[in-house]
């Protein structure tokens, strides 16, 4: 069976959650206690070096790092819908899990850290890069209902859970009404 190593309070690990859920996948949740240190305990840390989490054991093969994990899951038990066989499409879904491991992780995700957890944070670059990443991101929903196109992918999956949580980080989303929207879509997949 399919192990997540994880934290509930995560976008990263809620990432992971969601498409395995999509999936229709079981999977045994091993809670990973930060604040214990357990994720640099030498069993920890023999399964993912950089002590993070999420972590997924399916079997022999190991896999850290959300946006890696996603990948893996739609390629080994998402078929063409999860992971299209179009360079093109798929070329455009990892640019989506570039901006999750980027603007998302130094914008939305680092202002909620800031303001639910008390985390020393640039402020001001947090700010800059949350405010343009959503008008970027509201502008692509304008264009397209998902943001890898025409259904539903792992692009939208990796993006969602830090902007559903931003407004824990004081971030307005009123003005983006196409994130709105998409918030809805999301939560209407099947599994969700």
């Amino acid at each position: 069976m399919i192990q997540l190593h994880e934290i509930a309070l995560s976008g990263n690990c809620h990432k992971v959650r969601m498409l395995l859920s999509m999936l229709g996948l079981p999977y045994e949740k091993i809670a990973v206690n930060l604040a214990a240190g357990e994720h640099r305990s030498p069993d920890y840390l023999a399964l993912n070096r950089f002590g993070q989490v999420p972590t997924l054991v399916d079997g022999s093969i190991v896999v850290r790092d959300s946006q890696a994990i996603l990948v893996y899951l739609a390629s080994a038990y998402g078929g063409e819908r999860w992971w299209p066989n179009d360079p093109a499409r798929l070329a455009n879904i990892t640019s989506w899990l570039s901006v999750a491991a980027n603007e998302i992780a130094a914008g939305p995700n680092s202002l909620r850290l800031h303001h639910k957890w008390g985390r020393s944070i640039d402020l001001a670059r947090a700010e800059s890069v949350t405010a343009a990443t959503l008008q970027l991101i509201d502008e692509a929903l304008a264009e397209n209902r998902w943001l890898a196109g025409g259904e539903a992918s792992i692009a939208d999956l990796a993006i969602y859970p830090y902007l559903a949580l931003s407004p824990e980080g004081g971030i307005d989303l009123a003005p983006f009404k196409n994130v709105l929207r998409w918030f809805g879509d999301i939560r209407r997949l099947d599994g969700y």
